[in-house]
């Protein structure tokens, strides 16, 4: 494969939202304006949701309207509804993410709403955005399985991605909630997704709750999906889903990418500059590999008696 592909991070919302503190605004802004410049395709900049519902989130404006702006990055946001969206656009956000999930049960565990209801809900945030220019996008959670109903029927997947492009939405992402997907389930969903809606845009969206977060990735990308979303240092988790953990981590990702030789546009020592920020930022370690173990192209002195004998 030798087109690009689009490495879109997520940390700052999909992975600052469960941390059991408060990351303080002005060291948001200081983490994207540095993920702005590792050369990823997009950045999950914050939710535009109530502070009570999501309070290490609530400084959204403030964060969306400091950050230094780099061309040829887009800045996304997640909005739970009309007023969600209206505060997003007063931003002058690049992208818009509406959160949905496949399952009934995770839908009213997550947001109150079943996916008929949210869909609902998405047709007035769409309208509201109209004539905005500002691209919509939806995560289908639970696309790979629910943790309260288990598998859901592949063609309730297409049934729902069918009617939010119906309704506009431009790009839908598969998302894997809490690492129940397996490879094979990945590769047939998404391949069939991409063949029978070839125009939308696709993202895939894994968790490493079961160790396969990079195997799903692969299995992805030999679908044909060009677009991911990690989170650096691979922070992350549904805060409504049990059992969920973080997000594959964005440094992993782009390491086996670039080790196959593919092109993800990313600084891959600029990202792992910044994600050796995170364990002070949000004072614990992170489930990262690559920053403990440094690139596959690390090399270490032999030991002292090989050097000793000329070996």
């Amino acid at each position: 494969m030798s087109k690009r592909l689009y490495i879109q991070d997520v940390a700052t919302r999909d992975g600052f939202q469960i941390e059991a503190s408060f990351v303080p605004t002005e060291d948001k802004i200081a983490l994207i304006d540095r993920l702005s410049h590792t050369g990823l395709a997009k950045v999950e900049v914050t939710s535009f949701t109530s502070p009570k519902a999501i309070p290490n989130l609530r400084d959204a404006e403030e964060v969306m309207r400091g950050i230094a702006r780099v061309p040829g990055v887009e800045y996304t946001v997640l909005v739970p509804n009309v007023r969600g969206c209206e505060r997003a656009l007063s931003c002058e956000v690049d992208e818009i993410n509406l959160v949905m999930s496949a399952s009934d049960t995770h839908g009213l565990a997550n947001l109150r709403m079943t996916p008929e209801q949210s869909l609902a809900q998405f047709a007035e945030i769409i309208e509201v955005t109209r004539g905005s220019g500002v691209f919509i996008n939806a995560s289908l959670s639970t696309t790979f399985g629910c943790p309260f109903e288990g598998d859901v029927p592949e063609t309730r997947v297409y049934e729902l991605t069918e009617r939010l492009l119906e309704i506009g939405v431009q790009g839908v992402t598969l998302c894997d909630t809490t690492g129940m997907a397996d490879p094979a389930q990945v590769e047939r969903i998404c391949r069939e997704s991409l063949q029978r809606w070839p125009e939308a845009v696709f993202t895939a969206h894994f968790h490493n709750t079961r160790g396969m977060g990079l195997a799903n990735a692969l299995a992805a990308l030999n679908a044909g999906i060009d677009r991911f979303d990690a989170s650096l240092g691979g922070l992350g988790g549904c805060p409504y889903a049990p059992g969920a953990s973080g997000n594959i981590c964005t440094e992993d990702l782009v390491h086996m990418f670039q080790r196959m030789g593919l092109d993800t546009g990313v600084n891959l020592d600029a990202l792992l500059d910044a994600a050796a920020t995170l364990p002070d930022l949000i004072g614990h370690e992170v489930p990262g590999a690559i920053l403990k173990a440094g690139k596959s192209d690390r090399r270490y002195p032999k030991p002292k008696w090989m050097q000793e004998a000329g070996l």
